[in-house]
């Protein structure tokens, strides 16, 4: 059964209102929320009102927000519910000093004593399907926070020194010392501009040219690249591994899209935003 405005407007609102605390570090409980919600919702079962929060996160995704952790983006959604968080989100100053503030925090490569539970697989390109009224991309409302937190360099270089400490562990576990002796951190020590931050090798020397992507937020938070570093994916595509370092601050974990990027994401072709939905 289709979702009512007046559903939909009750719980982007309660969504907005998690965020909000998450953002701000304060805890909450989603089992009380959506006890809470079924009343306003015509008693909707537990797994349609999650499902909606999934569409939410998406929607969030679009217009340059970060979404609840553990609601996974679902990119296929009615027209109504973008155009209802877009509503609700412009009058939100709370909400946008959190996003505001989470983005911005400076942020310090964390000491990992087991890397084993570092690795993660990959999001999955989602086949969308939207209805006809509702655009492929969304522009941010105010600001993408999305793109603000990419630009946070200490949170990026945190992510590098984090990435140069997994592959000296990943090489020594392969018993491959001499060339964990080996990695470097080039985007310091040779200056931006190469295309890839850390050089690291396979477990046969061959050169392995690591990108590094770090966000606080979820698995599937997109991400933005240069024509640089696509280019560089392209034409080295035996060598270029860029690693999404996510969920940085509570848990740093990863996962490693090798080759040619725009054969694992979509690319926005103005701005390089590489999204799975």
């Amino acid at each position: 059964m289709e979702w009512s405005r007046e559903e939909v407007e009750a719980i982007v609102a309660d969504y907005l209102h998690m965020l909000t605390m998450e953002l701000a570090g304060q805890s909450f409980n989603k089992t009380q929320h959506r006890h809470l919600l079924q009343a306003k919702l015509n008693n909707r079962s537990d797994a349609s009102i999650e499902f909606k929060h999934c569409n939410i996160s998406a929607a969030m995704l679009h217009l340059g927000f970060p979404y609840i952790r553990g609601y996974q983006p679902r990119c296929n959604y009615q027209a109504l519910l973008v155009k209802v968080v877009e509503e609700q989100v412009c009058n939100k100053e709370t909400l946008d000093q959190a996003a505001l503030a989470a983005v911005q925090q400076p942020a310090i490569a964390p000491t990992q004593t087991d890397f084993r539970k570092v690795k993660s697989d990959a999001p999955k390109r989602q086949h969308q399907v939207q209805e006809k009224t509702n655009p492929l991309f969304f522009q941010p409302v105010k600001r993408d926070y999305l793109e603000r937190e990419a630009q946070n360099r200490s949170l990026g270089l945190a992510g590098e020194e984090f990435a140069v400490q997994f592959e000296h562990w990943r090489l020594v576990e392969m018993g491959k010392q001499r060339l964990a002796d080996r990695v470097e951190h080039v985007s310091v020590s040779k200056g931006d501009g190469l295309g890839y931050d850390v050089l690291s090798f396979e477990s046969d020397g061959r050169e392995r040219l690591i990108e590094v992507k770090t966000t606080t937020f979820g698995r599937d938070t997109p991400f933005f690249v240069s024509r640089g570093e696509l280019a560089l994916s392209q034409g080295a595509k035996d060598h270029f591994h860029l690693y999404r370092l996510f969920e940085f601050r509570k848990s740093p974990r990863l996962f490693d899209l090798p080759g040619a990027l725009d054969q694992h994401c979509l690319l926005d072709p103005v701005t390089y935003r590489a999204s799975f939905g």
